[in-house]
């Protein structure tokens, strides 16, 4: 994704070179929207505005998409108070379950000390009321690489918040195994309660670049970027409850890391993992919702250095149907759904592109 994302996000899925899409009705291609859009990096949309995209671009500011047309003034703009470049900028963006009621959002950035900031805003309905921030989290970050950037609404009403586990390579201060540290962990915040603490629902993450909740089972996928050999792509089944450990850096991917105890948690192992013959950074993505059949329930993920891309399903919390698919996109950072639930993916180049037959 970033520069320094294509050295230090690596992460991926074991896919048979056999095991393409198929041409026909559930084979899907990149069809570009926008063009033009400054180092995008994420991409939401809030349920009640159909037609309507939100483009996150990594230098700070927040573009709109309102059928298929960019408007010219950004949704919001703090590019002076977000350091940018290699794994740093504003870096995810979220909106609050009932935005058509209360107009929040939620964005993740790295402020200018470099360190993690998730930040509340209002907005008008047009733009962002820049009077409104109120700040949720804020995380001091050791090195400049691994600060996650995901925000994302689960299920529960809940706010999850991904953090990298610290930076620099092989967690070498051991903080995504301790719960001592909010590095390398699953957060959740209850935003409806001013100053609510953190709470850990898992750790064991090295840097989970893009996580998703299904929209019709609320299940939950992380796609956790890997370190030399291994990225991988994570499920949890809505209601599980305890806490949980994806591993890191005692695994990475389903192979042994480091040999040392692993730390408290149920452990989570990966539902699919690639190697460097696939790519060197996973980029998560969606379970399709939107309107074409036969593609109903298919897990969409990709690579950011080679621009493949997979997808899956699951039964009963086994991959099933796993391929790669036909197309490629180029250094995409990351997935996005639309109102309708139809599927989008942002090119780090620029470019915005729909996923359609």
């Amino acid at each position: 994704m970033l520069a320094a994302l294509v050295a230090a996000l690596v992460a991926a899925v074991t896919v048979p070179a056999a095991q393409t899409a198929p041409q026909g009705a559930d084979a899907l291609g990149p069809r570009v929207v926008v063009r033009g859009l400054a180092q995008p990096v994420g991409l939401a949309a809030p349920r009640n505005e159909p037609g309507r995209l939100y483009v996150v671009e990594q230098a700070g500011t927040i573009r709109v998409v309102d059928r298929g047309k960019r408007r010219a003034i950004p949704f919001l703009d703090i590019r002076k108070l977000v350091l940018a470049g290699g794994e740093r900028g504003l870096l995810g963006l979220a909106f609050h379950p009932k935005y058509a009621q209360n107009r929040l959002f939620y964005v993740n950035y790295t402020d200018r000390n470099g360190h993690t900031n998730v930040v509340e805003y209002r907005s008008n309905g047009t733009r962002a009321l820049p009077g409104s921030a109120r700040r949720v989290f804020h995380l001091r970050q050791p090195y400049g690489n691994h600060n996650g950037g995901g925000v994302a609404f689960g299920p529960d009403g809940l706010l999850y918040v991904g953090t990298g586990d610290g930076g620099s390579g092989g967690d070498p201060e051991n903080r995504a195994q301790n719960m001592s540290s909010l590095h390398g962990k699953l957060l959740k915040f209850n935003v409806a309660k001013r100053g609510a603490k953190a709470q850990i629902a898992g750790l064991g993450l090295r840097n989970p670049w893009r996580y998703s909740f299904d929209r019709t089972t609320g299940d939950l996928y992380i796609a956790d970027v890997g370190q030399n050999a291994w990225e991988e792509v994570n499920w949890v089944r809505r209601g599980t409850t305890g806490l949980l450990n994806f591993g890191w850096d005692v695994y990475e991917g389903r192979a042994f890391y480091e040999r040392k105890p692993l730390g408290r948690g149920k452990l989570v192992m990966p539902v699919a993992q690639y190697g460097r013959n696939g790519g060197c950074s996973v980029t998560g993505g969606h379970v399709y919702r939107g309107s074409n059949k036969a593609i109903q329930g298919r897990y969409f993920y990709a690579d950011y250095c080679t621009g493949n891309v997979w997808s899956l399903k699951l039964a009963n919390g086994k991959p099933t149907a796993q391929r790669k698919e036909r197309f490629t996109i180029p250094n995409p950072t990351s997935f996005g759904e639309d109102a309708a639930g139809e599927l989008f993916a942002v090119s780090h180049g620029g470019t915005l592109y729909r996923l359609t037959p």
